[in-house]
């Protein structure tokens, strides 16, 4: 959401700033309504003060012994009409919000222009891809080959875009999660949090999902939806809060499931493990001051990049364009890890600064040290990392040509010290 003020003070930065986003103008459409909010909140008020100064006269005229019906019937008149004002303020307010309800944030002034994925801008490469002496596999041709992820069975109970995993690949999985979790929490200072799985509107809302994305979403019988991202209750963990400036940073992580129903994905990585319905991750989200989210987004990018490092796995940074952002960013950096299967990058983590946008959907302010005022918190948000494409990554890279997969060394600890997974046999049924 936006500030109606600021947008009042500045209708063309707000309007250039949705041309960047390949938005039409809106800044006339909000003025009109802010108008004719501000002009029913004057005439109400005046009413108000009318009938305060009536039912002023009412007790002076009975003072005095005089009939005072014309004026008790003047300022019952008077409270209907207040009503009728405040009703139609509520109205017109309504209407602004729905109004700036579904349009993205503000591209912050650093960000490239562009229409899509075409303008954004590569930052820098780290690590280099394996050269392999054999020709490299998919991931799917691997996993099923060996017996451990089954698309079919999964299928069979699920429909497409789910798989099942099973012996080590299923504890490769659980590994993943936890040496990320452990590296968040442990070294870079993030608190871990369980938090729910189903979520109401507001929470959906106050992050960006709705109104606009509801269709990329699950959502229950009885109105609960499944989390799309941690980020939506990693950040309303602070909604309707006025938080102590002097306890910012705040800095979340959470490794859930993650539910979305790729409403727009129709025909893109229809095999394996790339876009699935449902899919693991661990989110990072932090909670600051506008005057630190800047230093706050080169850190969380550090930190989802520690992990792919520690993996070995070569990658890329990429700094999006407005137009590939997402709705609540304002500034994205995009973490793309190399899959030898594909031979190409592919996104693992987006790492976003969402400036006020996301706070001043959820009500979340703070206090600074020694400030009367409040403000509006800055929210950060990024994966640290999905893990299902990561996995997907490690076994694409660490691939043997007889079809086996070594596991990274720094997974070991966290898979009883295996460091190879070979096919399925008698022993594991």
């Amino acid at each position: 959401m936006f500030d109606q003020k600021w947008i009042r003070e500045n209708p063309e930065a707000f309007d250039a700033g949705l041309a960047r986003r390949g938005l039409a103008p809106r800044a006339a459409a909000v003025l009109e309504l802010d108008a004719r909010r501000r002009a029913v909140v004057a005439e109400t008020q005046a009413l108000q003060q009318q009938r305060n100064e009536t039912s002023k006269r009412i007790g002076a005229a009975k003072g005095r012994g005089e009939d005072a019906q014309d004026l008790i019937d003047s300022v019952a008149d008077l409270k209907a009409r207040v009503q009728e004002g405040e009703a139609a303020e509520r109205a017109v307010g309504q209407e602004i919000d729905r109004l700036l309800a579904v349009l993205p944030n503000l591209p912050a002034a650093d960000v490239p222009d562009g229409a899509d994925e075409t303008a954004n801008v590569e930052l820098r490469k780290v690590g280099k891809p394996r050269r392999f002496g054999f020709e490299p596999r998919a991931h799917f041709d691997i996993g099923e080959a060996l017996g451990h992820m089954d698309f079919e069975a999964a299928a069979r109970m699920s429909g497409a875009r789910f798989v099942a995993l099973s012996g080590p690949l299923a504890r490769l999985e659980r590994a993943l999660a936890a040496f990320m979790l452990d590296l968040q929490t442990l070294e870079h200072g993030y608190r871990e949090v369980s938090p729910p799985l189903m979520l109401r509107d507001d929470a959906m809302f106050g992050t960006g999902q709705l109104p606009k994305f509801a269709e990329d979403s699950f959502q229950t019988k009885d109105g609960y939806w499944l989390l799309p991202t941690a980020e939506v209750p990693l950040t309303n963990l602070v909604r309707e809060q006025i938080l102590d400036g002097a306890d910012l940073p705040l800095r979340r992580c959470a490794y859930t499931p993650c539910f979305r129903a790729e409403a727009g994905a129709a025909g893109k990585d229809t095999r394996g493990m790339i876009r699935m319905h449902q899919f693991p991750k661990v989110e990072l989200v932090s909670i600051t001051t506008a005057e630190a989210s800047e230093d706050e987004l080169e850190r969380m990018t550090g930190c989802a990049e520690e992990v792919l490092k520690r993996l070995g796995l070569a990658y890329q940074v990429v700094l999006l364009s407005a137009g590939d952002m997402g709705f609540s960013a304002r500034k994205t950096y995009d973490l793309e890890v190399w899959l030898p299967g594909q031979g190409r990058y592919r996104e693992i983590s987006s790492c976003s600064n969402c400036g006020d946008f996301q706070a001043r959907r959820m009500g979340t302010r703070y206090r600074p040290d020694g400030a009367k005022g409040t403000r509006f918190v800055h929210t950060l948000n990024g994966s640290g990392l999905a893990v299902g494409r990561t996995m997907v990554a490690v076994i694409e890279t660490y691939q043997n040509a007889d079809g086996t997969i070594t596991v990274p060394e720094v997974l070991r600890p966290h898979m009883g010290g295996i460091d190879l997974i070979g096919p399925r046999g008698a022993a594991d049924d």
